[in-house]
């Protein structure tokens, strides 16, 4: 068989929320030459009055249209699949997202990389990571999962932030300085590493920086993700200027 003139080397499907504005251009930005993305949008209404109550019960409804999303995308021959919505991934903790990936391989035969399990690959890659602050677009309730998540793969979450976005498409309107502020009030000596979940916020290249002034690993959700689909499949390119993950690891 011949292979695909622009994507050489892999193509990867992948499915995000069809209100998600942000890890397809990001997914975009860290992609190497000859590695094309194939974004299948999961159907998704804009809730636009998202609360405690009713943060999970959305996510989970974009979670059960997941597997339309991976059908779609499975009649272009992709060979990996990549998940660019973190909230599924994290619900009732590491057994919950093994249970998630058995979905998607059952549907589909390929391997995929999810943010949950990507997050914790990039902490293990760093290596000396225990203690964790999170920073989400969420709101607590759906905190409360990423941090049992993290508690289940042998970390502590020390400190996290909900900033509450009353919409789906409202997490992307979140901007630059008030991720700034958030990672103020969640940083502290007692924390090791920063992870952000939530791949409709925008902080690929903002995590970079904050890495330097912070002096410790600061993990955006679609950077792990992406990286995590890279090194799976083999492709060790460095991508510079989104962090010491794609630079170093």
């Amino acid at each position: 068989m011949g292979k695909d003139v622009l994507g050489w080397r892999k193509l990867f499907g992948v499915m995000g929320p069809s209100t998600n504005t942000v890890v397809q251009p990001d997914f975009d930005m860290m992609r190497p030459a000859g590695v094309t993305n194939h974004y299948s949008r999961i159907y998704t209404p804009n809730a636009d009055a998202v609360s405690n109550e009713t943060f999970r019960a959305g996510a989970e409804l974009i979670g059960a249209n997941t597997l339309d999303a991976v059908r779609s995308v499975m009649t272009c021959n992709p060979d990996y699949l990549v998940m660019g919505m973190s909230a599924v991934t994290f619900f009732d903790g590491a057994r919950g997202a093994d249970r998630f990936i058995a979905q998607v391989k059952e549907v589909s035969g390929l391997d995929i990389s999810v943010g949950s399990h990507a997050c914790t690959a990039a902490l293990n890659a760093h290596g000396g990571v225990k203690r964790l602050a999170v920073l989400s677009p969420y709101w607590p309730a759906m905190n409360t999962e990423v941090a049992r998540y993290f508690g289940d793969m042998g970390f502590t979450v020390v400190r996290d932030i909900a900033m509450q976005a009353r919409s789906w498409t409202g997490i992307a309107q979140i901007t630059p300085r008030q991720c700034v502020d958030a990672l103020k009030q969640i940083d502290g000596d007692d924390v090791d590493a920063i992870i952000q979940v939530g791949t409709n916020l925008s902080m690929v290249k903002l995590a970079a920086m904050a890495e330097m002034w912070l002096g410790k690993p600061v993990i955006a959700i679609n950077t792990a993700t992406y990286w995590h689909a890279l090194r799976a499949n083999g492709i060790m390119d460095k991508v510079e200027g989104c962090g010491r993950l794609l630079e170093e690891f």
